[in-house]
């Protein structure tokens, strides 16, 4: 991975690059970045793994239904309309366009809305030299493994090896979204790096 590079391809498509070494400090950027707003999550293991909500919800109204007392769906329904989203990638092209596979699309629809801010905070696995790759890493490694996480019954949640293109009524990978350039509707994007492997 060349940073410059990637720096560079993001850059040019509307959306900054921060890097950091640790998640801890990535989390703690993000808390000195995030003070008194809405803030809404997607569904994910390394927001999860970086304590994120906990950290976060101390100085901000946080909706997220992984952890929420109200229903899933109506944390979602606040997520989608926060200040500010975070979300993680199933994949980031070195060339600069920023993947996911989601399920439910409620993730995906998110990332794509009204905020004043997205933040897509991932660890350097999920880096891929090219579209082509990051889409093949978001279909072969990252949906196979959220399966088997998430105990469907599906052919690729049985190995955790690749994508079968399924029928199952369980398949999880239901919509594939790529950004090409910051959307319109978002104030601004940003991708945190985490020199570190986190997450599928």
């Amino acid at each position: 991975m060349d940073l410059a590079v990637l720096e560079k391809n993001l850059k040019w498509r509307g959306i900054k690059l921060a890097v950091f070494q640790t998640k801890e400090e990535a989390a703690d950027y993000l808390v000195r970045e995030i003070q008194g707003k809405s803030v809404g999550f997607g569904g994910s293991m390394t927001l999860e793994t970086m304590g994120l909500y906990e950290k976060l919800k101390a100085n901000n109204e946080v909706f997220w239904h992984w952890r929420q007392d109200m229903t899933a769906d109506e944390a979602k329904k606040r997520a989608y309309t926060a200040d500010i989203y975070l979300s993680s990638l199933n994949g980031v092209a070195e060339t600069g366009e920023l993947v996911n596979i989601d399920g439910g699309g409620n993730r995906v629809a998110a990332t794509q809305t009204k905020h004043e801010k997205v933040y897509f905070v991932v660890g350097e696995n999920k880096i891929a030299p090219d579209l082509h790759a990051a889409i093949h890493r978001a279909r072969n490694i990252a949906a196979p493994l959220n399966a088997r996480r998430l105990h469907k019954k599906t052919p690729c949640a049985v190995k955790a090896d690749h994508c079968y293109d399924c029928k199952s009524p369980e398949r999880i990978c239901r919509s594939l979204n790529v950004i090409w350039e910051r959307p319109s509707a978002v104030a601004a994007c940003e991708l945190v790096l985490i020199r570190e492997p986190l997450g599928y």
